[in-house]
């Protein structure tokens, strides 16, 4: 395991903290709605959050944002690929990348990096998660994580084929392959 001493990155962003655009709307309509359903989703969650409510926070006309989204559930998508993105991507993959050289080293991190996470006053949890459980697994988009968003996993794969190892096949009953 990594210590703290061989390491001088910063702890990992929260989902709290990110993006930063929530702060300061965005000028386009599409991110301007994007930004607003980040923080509402991230905090509150996707039932407790309406189209109409959506609509007034980021100031478009509803024809606007069904241009955009066609669907409550188009809009959730997106912001699952942005969450993957700035979340797990740049803060999770980023700081195990930081904090180990060499590919053995960033995966060990990357539970470090979990470690700090779990540890915050503002830990939200996985947003993916949180969606499942809240909506169910008869949603049209939801499939394993490891096919639809591959962030930290993509990384695991990556160091543990450096080092020789070679992916174990999944069943396909599970969805994976």
């Amino acid at each position: 395991m990594i210590s703290d001493a061989d390491h001088t990155a910063e702890p990992a962003l929260s989902p709290a903290d990110l993006p930063a655009e929530a702060a300061v709307l965005p000028a386009d309509s599409r991110s301007r709605i994007l930004a607003v359903a980040y923080e509402l989703f991230a905090r509150r969650g996707v039932r407790d959050v309406g189209v109409n409510e959506l609509i007034e926070r980021s100031g478009v006309a509803k024809a606007t944002f069904y241009r955009h989204f066609p669907s409550k559930d188009a809009l959730v998508l997106a912001f699952l690929e942005q969450r993957d993105q700035l979340w797990t991507v740049d803060s999770i993959v980023g700081q195990a990348k930081l904090r180990g050289t060499t590919p053995t080293e960033q995966l060990l991190a990357i539970f470090d990096v979990f470690g700090d996470w779990f540890l915050r006053d503002d830990f939200e949890a996985c947003s993916f998660i949180n969606i499942l459980l809240e909506m169910g697994p008869a949603i049209p988009w939801a499939r394993p994580a490891s096919t639809t968003w591959p962030g930290s996993g993509a990384m695991c794969r990556t160091s543990l084929s450096r080092q020789g190892w070679t992916a174990p096949r999944i069943s396909p009953a599970l969805g994976t392959s």
